[in-house]
């Protein structure tokens, strides 16, 4: 089942199940006990505001920024068969997205309310960030579509890692492997990357919009699939309610859809204001404050523009990103002199010998080790030897389908 057509409906064509499509209306339908049920499908719009940058914007996205990896093309960060051969990018990139660093939006914090009242049916998300459950999101409410940090495990042998393990690996930027001696695989967590299936919990839940009795979209393209096929799921007279900065999908073509165009925090707050729930809210959002009792947030530091908020998080990964480089300047130059130093010696050992075979073969596993370092002088250095990789120019369209875009939403997204 795909998209609908994308005309809106006329004006003149009445609901039929609100009374009118306007905000009140959903408002007086779910405090009527009409809306027992509700699923909620969401994108990286609802984590934009967490100062989480998107993936796709052309000078602000994760993407653009990459580029200083020397990446073969931005998405290869997401990539299951690069992740092999290289797997530093992404833990460049981890360590600044990990959950922990970013606090829930107001977005967030609405969709715990709905669980706290017994309303919420399933929430499905593109996102990898966890926001959700840091805001309170039960787990077995949570479908995530393109994976996430929650969990992590062996991509060999599909052995769980510790969660303590990998936080720790995360923040020293230390990529971490299989515990399984016979395994020693690498591990990540449980995103799914471009060349990977989508869990198992979205396929058993897919069809799942086609019992609920109202529908919620936020901060979604809806242009990536299968994810962008749920909202047509739900039955014709189920109310869809699209809180995002424009219409997307099939959205608007429905005589009970509801259109709350803007930032999607902004549409949250005043469907809270709606239906009375403006305090609980705020109340279930301080909850998500982690800062201490005199550091709580005031309102002049609420104004705080999200494009401050975003060229600081830019700035922040740019010095991650430079200080990786280093990291590899500096092993690179290691491994130069030491492979000159090993060279000089044997040669002054013995320049008529030839080398025994134990030290050709440690020779030339030490050359090979070496060839997985960048090397910006030759491009051919950057395409890990023995892989049998290569990149196309741009990412396989049918591969974007599979990735999360940021917030990370899914990288996808």
């Amino acid at each position: 089942m795909g998209q609908e057509q994308s005309s809106p409906i006329d004006e003149n064509i009445p609901p039929q199940t609100l009374k009118d499509r306007s905000v009140e209306s959903v408002a007086n339908y779910i405090k009527d006990g009409h809306a027992k049920n509700v699923v909620v499908m969401v994108g990286a719009g609802v984590s934009t505001s967490a100062g989480i940058p998107d993936f796709r914007s052309p000078e602000t996205g994760l993407y653009s920024n990459l580029a200083r990896l020397n990446l073969p093309y931005p998405e290869a960060v997401f990539d299951i068969s690069f992740f092999r051969n290289n797997p530093l990018p992404f833990y460049t990139l981890a360590h600044e997205l990990y959950p922990g660093k970013y606090r829930p939006t107001i977005s967030h914090s609405f969709v715990r309310l709905l669980s706290d009242k017994g309303l919420l049916l399933k929430l499905f998300t593109q996102n990898i960030d966890c926001l959700d459950r840091e805001a309170g999101v039960p787990d077995d409410k949570i479908v995530e579509a393109h994976g996430s940090f929650a969990l992590q495990r062996c991509i060999e042998c599909k052995t769980p890692y510790p969660e303590d393990m990998m936080k720790q690996a995360v923040s020293e930027r230390v990529v971490p492997h299989c515990f399984t001696p016979q395994c020693n695989g690498l591990v990540k967590p449980d995103i799914v990357f471009f060349g990977e299936q989508l869990p198992e919990n979205f396929h058993r839940n897919r069809s799942l919009p086609s019992t609920a009795d109202l529908c919620i979209v936020m901060g979604t393209s809806l242009t990536v699939q299968p994810f962008a096929s749920l909202p047509s799921f739900c039955s014709e007279e189920v109310p869809r309610v699209l809180i995002n900065l424009e219409r997307v999908g099939g959205l608007g073509t429905r005589a009970d859809d509801v259109l709350i165009l803007g930032d999607c925090d902004a549409g949250v707050r005043k469907l809270a204001a709606a239906l009375q729930w403006e305090e609980e809210l705020e109340r279930v959002w301080q909850e998500t404050n982690r800062e201490p009792n005199d550091k709580k947030e005031n309102p002049d530091a609420l104004k705080k523009s999200k494009d401050e908020n975003l060229d600081s998080q830019i700035t922040q990964l740019t010095k991650e990103v430079d200080e990786s480089l280093k990291i590899q300047d500096e092993h690179t130059s290691w491994l130069r002199e030491h492979l000159a130093e090993k060279g000089e010696e044997r040669s002054n050992a013995n320049t008529n010998a030839a080398a025994s075979p134990a030290r050709q073969v440690s020779m030339m596993k030490l050359k090979a080790d070496t060839s997985n370092v960048t090397d910006k002088e030759s491009p051919e250095a950057r395409t890990p030897p023995e892989s049998g990789f290569n990149p196309p120019a741009e990412p396989n369209k049918d591969s974007l389908a599979k990735i999360p875009l940021t917030g990370i939403g899914n990288p996808s997204l």
